[in-house]
């Protein structure tokens, strides 16, 4: 009887022990932008940590905000914020991070904690200059449209000299502009634009 219940403390005390390890193990350090809605420019950027569970996922900023993200139905990168609202998982950062929009804002969460993300690697002004705008950057030739009715405005994007390439069920767009073949996001929303950006990289585009 004596062993076995020291069998049992020890099995107690080894359970309790690795309790917090399997939580720390989904849980990683990264860099978190935070966009108002319709803004170019981060309100807030800063290290961040990041977590994922059993499909929820969980963004800590260093002030102190939260964000916490349910799964909704079968469809993954779709989510319902802590209020109810709708949240989506958007590609466009590649293996460099991941963009959540929310109903006011979007979170771009780079894996990349250096504060000199940005402008890592840009010595060389000629390689700089070929580089697609970072992620979220306005589409200064489309800037005019943001308001815009989709229906009306989607042949004035053709024009511009952008190719439609693909749409998803939760008001993204995706085209590629002409002349630098950049891959741009437009969000529709109610049926008018309500951002048009810069993906950060080709993947989005691709079919």
């Amino acid at each position: 009887m004596k062993s076995s219940n020291s069998f049992l403390a020890v099995a107690l005390a080894i359970a309790s022990l690795s309790f917090p390890v399997s939580v720390k193990a989904d849980t990683v350090n990264a860099r978190c932008d935070v966009f108002l809605k319709g803004e170019d420019r981060a309100t807030s950027s800063g290290r961040c940590t990041f977590s994922q569970r059993q499909g929820a996922v969980s963004i800590q900023l260093e002030n102190g905000r939260s964000y916490d993200l349910l799964p909704v139905g079968n469809r993954p990168g779709n989510y319902r914020d802590r209020n109810g609202n709708a949240a989506y998982r958007q590609a466009g950062l590649g293996d460099r991070g991941q963009i959540y929009r929310l109903a006011n804002e979007s979170i771009f969460v780079y894996w990349d904690t250096s504060a000199n993300r940005q402008n890592s690697g840009n010595t060389n002004g000629s390689t700089a200059a070929k580089r697609q705008p970072e992620a979220g950057t306005t589409v200064a030739q489309l800037s005019d449209l943001v308001g815009a009715r989709a229906g009306q405005a989607e042949n004035t994007v053709k024009e511009r000299g952008y190719r439609w390439v693909k749409s998803d069920d939760s008001g993204y767009s995706y085209w590629l502009e002409g002349r630098t073949n950049y891959c741009v996001t437009i969000r529709t929303e109610e049926g008018r634009y309500q951002s048009i950006i810069y993906t950060g990289g080709p993947v989005d585009c691709q079919n």
